[in-house]
């Protein structure tokens, strides 16, 4: 393992421990823990979030957590998760599997498997199959955007042989502060760094061409929320991703975040104290509300 991954995975951490210190499980929400959804006991895992007074079935959110593809999991997403079940949502929360240790596209197939599970537990946890919903912020927003390509791109999902489930689809999908295309001439030196070890063959310019969202969206495309903020070190990433919408006349809106008193870094919109954050999330939510059949 590489000092960056080690220095990412600690410091990470850290922050993250610190944003959500003394947070505890809201009393209004009911959750269901470490459910295996693959054969891995301890990466294939994942949690189910619902509103305590909800009775049937619900519009349902698949979050895919942050971390570089080289850190996170479901505890770290918790809080933030079950913030979202608040406003009304069935929540699913997974762990999946990490580079260097599991190489692309490792994340997506675990991704596929979890779709998988909330089309074939929909009874079960209360699902809505009609209304199902996604958000991804960093790492997570490029792997949720080459998803939705998977889902809506059957040439794409013939390449990379992974097949989404029958009838699966996202009314809408939020994209927070991620990637969306990897040029090896104008990236960061440290997001190159970081494709080396996500990506099997060491970041080629055929995997990074592969691995770039824009690079394999059609006119199908789930409608989208796009945000980033002043302090997001990939807040020109946007662009890239929007001006391919705007060619396929995908819907899609698009937010920039900031305030006077201060910088908000990325995914500031994890940090449920802040009032920013409430903000973006609730704009998201009244985003995917418009799309609930």
């Amino acid at each position: 393992m590489s000092e960056l991954v080690e220095m990412i995975r600690k410091n990470f951490k850290e922050n993250d421990d610190i944003r959500d210190f003394g947070l505890t499980t809201p009393a209004d929400i009911e959750r269901f823990d470490d459910i295996v959804y693959g054969e891995d006991e301890k990466w294939q895992v994942l949690d189910v979030y619902r509103p305590k007074d909800a009775e049937g079935k619900l519009p349902v959110i698949i979050s895919i957590h942050g971390g570089a593809w080289v850190y996170g999991d479901k505890q770290l997403y918790q809080y933030y998760c079950m913030s979202l079940a608040q406003r009304g949502f069935a929540v699913v929360n997974f762990t999946y599997r990490l580079a260097p240790e599991f190489k692309y596209p490792a994340q997506l197939i675990d991704t596929n498997l979890v779709a998988g599970f909330v089309v074939d537990n929909s009874d079960k946890y209360g699902f809505d199959l009609k209304n199902i919903f996604a958000v991804g912020d960093s790492a997570g927003g490029h792997l949720l955007g080459l998803y939705s390509c998977l889902v809506t791109n059957k040439e794409y999902s013939k390449k990379m042989g992974i097949e989404p489930p029958k009838d699966f689809s996202f009314k809408a999908v939020a994209l927070n502060c991620g990637i969306y295309l990897v040029d090896p001439n104008g990236a960061r030196e440290q997001d190159l760094s970081l494709m080396k070890e996500f990506l099997p063959g060491g970041a080629t310019k055929e995997e990074l061409k592969e691995i770039s969202v824009a690079e394999h969206i059609t006119g199908a495309f789930p409608p989208a929320f796009i945000m980033t903020a002043d302090g997001d070190f990939l807040k020109d990433q946007p662009r890239n991703l929007i001006d391919k919408l705007l060619a396929v006349n995908v819907p899609h809106t698009f937010r920039y975040y900031s305030i006077p008193e201060k910088q908000l870094g990325h995914v500031f919109h994890l940090n449920i104290r802040l009032s920013e954050a409430a903000k973006c999330n609730d704009e998201e939510f009244a985003f995917f509300k418009g799309f609930v059949d």
